[in-house]
């Protein structure tokens, strides 16, 4: 054998254990997470809620964000529109439709606005939601050298020689 008649075993496992270790721990160093909206926070989404103050209180929002409408069943709808449908309260052309249920979520999948109402008369009064999508900001940049602790980075070097001590543990000679 060309180690001199040893073999290395568990090699394979091992260092893919510790590489997809030492991603998983690398990626959530920068991972943004999407967050979830309840429509109307504790009034959920109801006649007699500014929508427009809750929007304002909520921005910015991003693609991959969730807005989570709660409602009663039977009594309001969930409708998504065009522009036009927004501003004459007209649901006649809809690009979605929900009313099933007692909730309906729904995630921001591109950049850009969205626009929703209750088609069952209560968007005259003011139930209907419009709002803006941006894509996620980039990840922050690195603090520079000298804003840097010395304990954070000492955390991080023990942590990966702790994951190479395992991985190379793993190897039976």
């Amino acid at each position: 054998m060309a180690n001199g008649g040893k073999r290395l075993r568990g090699a394979p496992a091992a260092a893919v254990s510790f590489l997809l270790i030492l991603s998983i721990f690398l990626s959530s160093q920068q991972l943004a997470s999407a967050d979830k909206f309840t429509v109307g926070d504790s009034q959920a989404w109801n006649p007699n809620v500014n929508y427009t103050v809750w929007v304002e209180k909520h921005k910015p929002f991003h693609v991959g964000d969730w807005l989570v409408f709660y409602y009663q069943t039977g009594m309001v709808d969930v409708v998504q529109v065009d522009e036009a449908g927004y501003n004459k309260c007209d649901a006649s052309n809809p690009i979605s439709n929900y009313s099933k249920g007692r909730s309906y979520a729904f995630q921001l999948n591109h950049t850009g606005r969205y626009y929703f109402i209750c088609s069952r008369g209560y968007c005259y009064g003011g139930m209907r939601l419009a709002i803006v999508a941006e894509a996620l900001p980039p990840p922050s940049p690195p603090p520079s050298s000298r804003n840097l602790s010395a304990a954070p980075a000492r955390r991080r070097t023990s942590l990966l020689l702790v994951l190479a001590a395992a991985l190379f543990s793993s190897f039976h000679l």
